[in-house]
């Protein structure tokens, strides 16, 4: 279950790449935190596995080093990576096909219901 929890946030963040240019910090660190009940930091080190090249080379060495950053959660990130890479390119082709005031408004709702969820689950 795990491994397919994993593929679904690479995908919606690859999506979502390809839609809106982001995918680590709106996408995969509240999704690590909703569906996988993994605390901020260590989503957000686990989302950095995902974006490792060239992205989060460097903060995630910090977060390993300081011990917030499993080999198992290495592992859901590189999963994770997958999935963008493919989840891009349909995102890229939906965006292409859309007019940029549909997208406009497609990303102010995303971003809105993801702040109520995470204004009401925080903790």
């Amino acid at each position: 279950m795990e491994v397919f929890w994993s593929i679904f946030i690479g995908l919606s963040a690859g999506i979502c790449s390809g839609l809106f240019g982001i995918g680590g910090g709106i996408i995969i660190v509240p999704l690590l935190v909703f569906l996988f009940a993994l605390p901020q930091q260590v989503a957000t080190a686990t989302s950095l596995t995902a974006l490792l090249l060239p992205t989060g080379a460097l903060a995630l060495w910090q977060y390993h080093q300081k011990g917030l950053l499993s080999t198992d959660n290495m592992k859901i990130g590189f999963i994770i990576s997958v999935g963008m890479f493919i989840g891009a390119f349909f995102g890229a082709k939906i965006a292409t096909s859309l007019q940029s005031e549909t997208m406009t408004r497609i990303f102010a709702v995303f971003l809105v219901v993801v702040a109520i969820r995470l204004w009401f689950t925080a903790k």
